[in-house]
This record gives C-alpha cells, sequence and structure tokens, in this order.
C-alpha cells in the first residue's frame, strides 16, 4: 500500500516480489544519457548481473529501503533508494559517520515523467522514512556537472555542504543535505 501523491502516482515501498521491475527500472535508468554523472556503475555491469542479486536487492533489508512512484496504469515512473548509515561506520567515500543519517542513492524518474512533481514526492517518502529512523539528517551526493539534478535537489531543500568528494579531476561530487530541525 502506499500513498496517493498530489500529483496522481501512487509513492511506496518497493516489495520484495518486484525484483523484475526494479532490475528493469535499473537498467532504463543506467541507459539515461546522464547515467555516466548520475551512477556508479554502467548499464553493460548491472545487466550482468544474476537474477539472484535483484532478488536480494529487492527484498526487505535492515536500513535499506528502495521507494517507487507508480504512474496510473502502473508504469514505475522513478525510484529514490535509502541508506541508513550509523555513527561510528564508514562512508562509501571512506569518511567516518559522525552521526545517523541516511544517504539518498540511485535516483531516477523516467524522462516522460519528469517536470511534474514525481520527484518531489520520491524524497519526501525517502526523508519520511530516514526521519522515523531516526536519522539526524538527510544527504545525497550530486555530479558537479549534473545540473539538472542539483537543481531538483535544491528545490526539495537539500543545501550544499561544502563537502566534494573527488574520484579524478574531472569526476567530482558534491554533498547536499537536509538537516533535521530541532
Amino acid at each position: 500500500m502506499g500513498v496517493v501523491s498530489g500529483h496522481g502516482y501512487v509513492v511506496r515501498a518497493v516489495r520484495a516480489g518486484e525484483w523484475e521491475q526494479v532490475k528493469r527500472l535499473r537498467l532504463d535508468a543506467l541507459r539515461d544519457p546522464v547515467a555516466h554523472l548520475a551512477f556508479l556503475e554502467t548499464y553493460e555491469t548491472a545487466a550482468a548481473r544474476p537474477d539472484s542479486f535483484w532478488q536480494d536487492r529487492a527484498g526487505q533489508r535492515p536500513g535499506v529501503r528502495q521507494f517507487i512512484a507508480e504512474a496510473p496504469g502502473g508504469q514505475w515512473a522513478g525510484s529514490v533508494t535509502m541508506l541508513l548509515e550509523e555513527v561510528g561506520s564508514e562512508d562509501w567515500a571512506g569518511y567516518a559517520v559522525e552521526r545517523r543519517q541516511s544517504h539518498v542513492v540511485a535516483v531516477f524518474v523516467r524522462p516522460e515523467h519528469r517536470g511534474n512533481g514525481v520527484i518531489q514526492d520520491l524524497l519526501d517518502a525517502g526523508v519520511a522514512w530516514a526521519w522515523e529512523q531516526g536519522a539526524e539528517r538527510v544527504r545525497l551526493f550530486v555530479h558537479a556537472d549534473n545540473a539538472r539534478a542539483r537543481g531538483a535537489y535544491l528545490r526539495a531543500g537539500f543545501k550544499p555542504t561544502g563537502l566534494v568528494v573527488s574520484f579524478s579531476p574531472d569526476e567530482e561530487e558534491r554533498e547536499q543535505e537536509l538537516a533535521l530541525d530541532r
């Protein structure tokens, strides 16, 4: 069961048996023209993964929740995945996690559903889940050259923190956060 957004989409968590839809949406995301800026894997790598990988990814795992926006008619319009990061652990870039936080990853909205608020609906669902988990902030990293995504996150309230992670001189990821007002 999900929440019907003001934009007519049903926004809900992925169910364990929906692994084929999870796989299809991810592969479509990796075909997007800016996928090389937005994702840390290629279409070829993801397409070669066994079904067991996708089955695990769609399952309910502690500290991980994937949300989808289902359009009228049933098509999955987009997705966002939330990862809970615990104090004392190390994040994906090797930095110490200093407070309980949630990390937004794998954000994608199909081109035909962009510009109508579905990204906000997905982020709202993910952020609400993060706050329910006791997160003190929600963060994400966005490539410096991905202006469309940076703008969407700014409109959603995510502010730049100044932290920049570089994989190479032309691979700069900038952190943005949404802090819990206490």
